[in-house]
């Protein structure tokens, strides 16, 4: 009996499958795997001492009927997509991998930070002008997030993911022929990085051009008649800050290199020449603020009283204030790339260009699909006349500056990814998608925490009307209550660009985007402000549905993802 009962607990443990035929040929092989016979052996464990005794006294040891036992409880094979997300509810793990998240998000949550604090910095200078200004901003602003992020968004997420695919092939490449590392101490050749600039040039000119002399036309559009107070700051506005254009997109492009190599430091902290990786972040501490963070928005809230009061321009000068500081930023973003790479390559690659238009394509249709949504927020708010515009344009920009400091995961998460999905290290991938979707949760809770407390002494500094105020404290629900969803949508979009899963990211958008759209055609004009709000709420949490459900399928390039679990548990 106690050899019967050592003999059926071997198969015990080395069998994946309830099959009776699984039994006899795993006897038969001398093969084990070590980690699938570690978690049957604890689940062997966790079975009780007298169904086993039970088991073995009525079974022979060479009979192949004693399969038909149930044998201890194993992982679906496939495995089910709560087994996938298991390691979820396992908690935060202070890991490397959690650190070297956290060194790549939290300079990048400063960097994104910049354009949203320049608004906001605009916002809060303009609002003591007036509500209509203040709400002409808001159109303003609206508008051109709408022409240049169509083209700027997919731009910055193409480059991030090029490049980091390239750099990590150059990497594997140069360790497995064992090259000298002096060779890359210079600077290198990236083909991603020069048709990005090229792009990236193109785009910003023709951005200046369409936003300057259609600025009529836009504000048609909005909703704006040519008889509104609103028109005509919000004209002048947009026609300043049309000049932006080209800087933006510039650095854009920059940034997105620099997020490729999971460099996010040096937007951050732009004094100094780049140096190798073991640059500690003491050492970019000690070379003081950034001239990224400081010098472009610090110079932005500098000139932002004295063109907006001391010259009297108004609201102009709000624009123009920006304008500056953004070809401050292009400049320094440039300085220090053109000491790690070559800007301009000797030869053109006609097959990178091809697969940034394709790719491009493809996020262009998602980035107009998330910009209408949001237009369209903004065009039924404004409807509803100056004070409520001024009030929802203090919630939407709080909203979305809080928010996209969780889009700082997003872009870890993709580097990250896409450095270990292009070597095919799907088992770093796999930890990539479980650290950053946990800590995009606690992150987004606890920036709802901080806007539920603080929200009221913030909205202050943006206004002194009390009917002003009064909107947009009622709108606190929005504001803090939707950051959660808010941080896993964001991320959910990062993973998409690690894996290059442009198409699903883009045709899932668009599905989203109608169905929100068509939510905020009919409830913003039976409910007012709240509709709208309600709307942008269901706007994300339909894109963390469709981002749960793809990480869920076995299709696209999710299916290398999760095939080596599914092979450890055959």
């Amino acid at each position: 009996m106690a050899s019967t009962l050592t003999r059926h607990h071997l198969l015990c443990l080395y069998s994946p499958k309830p099959n009776p035929l699984s039994f006899k040929s795993q006897s038969q092989s001398p093969i084990r795997n070590p980690n699938l016979s570690f978690r049957l052996r604890t689940t062997v464990l966790k079975s009780s001492p007298q169904k086993r005794a039970s088991t073995s006294i009525e079974t022979p040891p060479q009979d192949p009927k004693p399969a038909e036992t149930p044998p201890p409880r194993v992982d679906p094979v496939p495995p089910s997509f709560s087994s996938r997300l298991r390691p979820l509810r396992d908690g935060i793990k202070v890991d490397e991998l959690a650190l070297e998240i956290l060194s790549i998000a939290l300079p990048a949550a400063l960097a994104l930070a910049a354009d949203p604090i320049a608004s906001l910095v605009d916002s809060a200078f303009v609002g003591h002008l007036g509500s209509v200004e203040l709400a002409a901003v808001g159109v303003s602003v609206s508008v051109f997030n709408l022409v240049s992020k169509l083209f700027n968004v997919p731009l910055l997420n193409i480059t991030t993911s090029f490049v980091a695919e390239e750099q990590a092939l150059i990497s594997k490449a140069a360790k497995d022929s064992e090259m000298d590392k002096g060779e890359h101490r210079g600077k290198v050749l990236l083909p991603s990085v020069s048709t990005s600039l090229a792009l990236a040039a193109s785009i910003g000119i023709a951005e200046a051009v369409a936003l300057s002399f259609g600025s009529g036309f836009l504000m048609n559009i909005m909703g704006i008649p040519a008889d509104s107070p609103m028109r005509v700051p919000a004209e002048q506005f947009l026609t300043w800050r049309a000049f932006g254009a080209p800087p933006i997109v510039i650095a854009l492009a920059a940034q997105g290199t620099f997020r490729g190599f999971k460099d996010t430091k040096t937007p951050l902290y732009a004094i100094g020449k780049l140096q190798h990786a073991s640059l500690s972040l003491s050492l970019s501490f000690s070379l003081s603020l950034s001239f990224y963070i400081c010098a472009g928005n610090l110079l932005n809230a500098l000139l932002d009283p004295i063109l907006i009061f001391l010259f009297g321009i108004g609201i102009g000068g709000a624009a123009i204030a920006t304008v500056i500081s953004e070809y401050l930023i292009a400049f320094i973003l440039l300085w220090e790339l053109n000491g790690k790479v070559l800007l301009i390559s000797p030869n053109i690659d006609g097959r990178k260009v091809a697969s940034y238009l394709k790719s491009g394509g493809l996020l262009i249709g998602r980035t107009l699909a998330v910009l209408v949504t949001m237009t369209l927020a903004t065009s039924m708010a404004a409807r509803e006349g100056p004070i409520p515009m001024a009030g929802h344009q203090i919630c939407i920009q709080v909203w979305l500056a809080v928010s996209l400091l969780t889009d700082a995961l997003a872009l870890a998460g993709q580097a990250l990814l896409a450095s270990g999905y292009s070597q095919g290290n799907y088992e770093q991938s796999r930890q990539v998608i479980y650290r950053v979707l946990q800590i995009g949760l606690v992150s987004g809770i606890a920036l709802a925490v901080i806007l539920f407390l603080g929200f009221g002494a913030f909205s202050s500094l943006f206004t002194a009307d009390v009917e002003v105020l009064a909107i947009a404290w009622s709108g606190i629900l929005f504001v803090a209550g939707s950051q959660p969803m808010n941080a896993l949508a964001f991320v959910l979009d990062g993973l998409y660009y690690g894996v290059s899963d442009f198409g699903y990211a883009a045709y899932s958008m668009v599905l989203v985007g109608l169905i929100s759209s068509m939510y905020l055609l009919v409830a913003a004009p039976a409910f007012g402000l709240a509709g709208v709000w309600s709307g942008l709420f269901l706007f994300m949490t339909l894109r963390v549905v469709a981002g749960i459900w793809r990480l869920g399928s076995k299709s696209g390039p999710w299916k290398m993802v999760w095939s080596e679990m599914k092979q450890e548990s055959e």
